[in-house]
């Protein structure tokens, strides 16, 4: 049987289990919940403008977001205009 992570590369293998279970204390928020932006950085890029949260959010700079269920979130900026 093929499944969706058996056929990605080792390396997003890895990045998919570490998404699965959250090493910290107290756990940060799942990616659906209303405090999901509370998750810890895991990886900071400020010279591209993006930061990967511990739940799988791709966080922009201009507070865009990029769910890891493939949902995009509007900065606050972009919802006044």
């Amino acid at each position: 049987m093929v499944t969706a992570a058996s056929t990605l590369d080792p390396t997003a293998r890895t990045a998919a289990r570490r998404l699965r279970a959250c090493p910290h204390t107290p756990p940060c928020p799942s990616a659906v919940r209303p405090d999901r932006l509370a998750a810890v950085v895991i990886a900071h890029h400020p010279e591209q403008g993006w930061s990967l949260l511990c739940n799988g959010i791709i966080l922009f700079e201009d507070g865009g977001t990029i769910n890891p269920v493939a949902t995009l979130g509007r900065c606050a900026s972009a919802a006044l205009s």
